[in-house]
C-alpha cells in the first residue's frame, strides 16, 4: 500500500512494491496522502514513485471483473484521482521507476513533470490492443499534455516506449539511472515548492479546463 515521506519541502509518495493497481482501497489511501500534502503548513511539492518493477499498471481489472455492477462508480473514482493530480495546487513530478501502463501512465501524465528510469520499464497506453477505448476524460487528459502527433503515436498503437524513446516523443521530460531517479525528480520541483497554492491551482485548472471538464462528466 502507499506510503508518504516528507523531506522538507518535498513529499515523496511511494505507491507500493507490487503492480500498484487502482483498487478502491489504494485510491482512498492515495487521496488521504494527497490531503496531507495539500494541508501542510509550509512550502510543498510532490514526487510520486513506485518500488520495484512497476510505477503503476492502472485499473484493477481483477477487482472490476468481480464487481462489474460498480464499474461506473469505479471509473468515476479513477477520473477523480486523475483530475485531482492534474490540478493539484503544488508542483508535482512522477518518478517513473518501472512499467507505467494504461491508467497508471495516465496518472503519470497528470503530473506537471515526468522523469523515467533510463534502462528499464515501459510507458504504454495499451487500450488499442486490449479493446478498452479511452473515456473522453482520459483522452482529454492525454491530449492536453501531448502534441497531436505524439497522442496518435501513443494512443492508437499500444506501443511500449522505453525511457529514451519516451523522452523523444514527449511522454516524459527526462531520464535518470534507477539509483538517482527520485533525487533527479526531487530536484525538478524543490525550488518550486514555495509557489502560492491558490494561484498555482487556478493556473492548472485554466490550462486544462477541457480535460478537467471531461473527467468530471458522469460516466456511463
Amino acid at each position: 500500500m502507499p506510503a508518504l515521506h516528507h523531506h522538507d519541502p518535498v513529499f515523496v509518495l511511494e505507491f507500493g512494491d507490487d503492480e500498484n493497481r487502482f483498487s478502491p482501497e489504494w485510491l482512498t489511501s492515495v487521496h488521504t496522502m494527497l490531503d496531507t500534502v495539500c494541508e501542510h503548513d509550509g512550502p510543498s511539492a510532490l514526487v510520486t514513485t513506485g518500488l520495484g518493477k512497476f510505477y503503476s499498471n492502472g485499473l484493477d481489472l481483477a477487482w472490476l471483473s468481480a464487481n462489474a455492477e460498480r464499474t461506473q462508480q469505479y471509473v468515476g473514482e479513477v477520473h477523480a484521482l486523475l483530475g485531482r493530480m492534474l490540478t493539484l495546487p503544488v508542483p508535482t513530478v512522477a518518478a517513473v521507476n518501472g512499467h507505467a501502463f494504461g491508467a497508471g501512465a495516465m496518472l503519470a501524465m497528470a503530473h506537471d513533470f515526468r522523469v523515467m528510469r533510463t534502462d528499464r520499464g515501459f510507458f504504454c497506453f495499451p487500450e488499442a490492443d486490449i479493446n478498452i477505448p479511452f473515456t473522453p476524460g482520459m483522452a482529454a487528459l492525454i491530449q492536453g499534455k501531448l502534441t497531436p502527433a505524439a497522442a496518435v503515436a501513443s494512443m492508437t498503437t499500444g506501443r511500449r516506449f522505453g525511457g529514451p524513446e519516451a523522452v523523444e516523443l514527449g511522454l516524459v521530460d527526462a531520464v535518470a539511472p534507477a539509483d538517482d531517479l527520485v533525487d533527479v525528480a526531487t530536484a525538478r520541483v524543490r525550488e518550486l515548492a514555495g509557489k502560492d497554492r491558490g494561484t498555482l491551482g487556478a493556473i492548472k485548472s485554466t490550462m486544462f479546463t477541457a480535460a478537467v471538464a471531461a473527467l468530471e462528466m458522469p460516466t456511463s
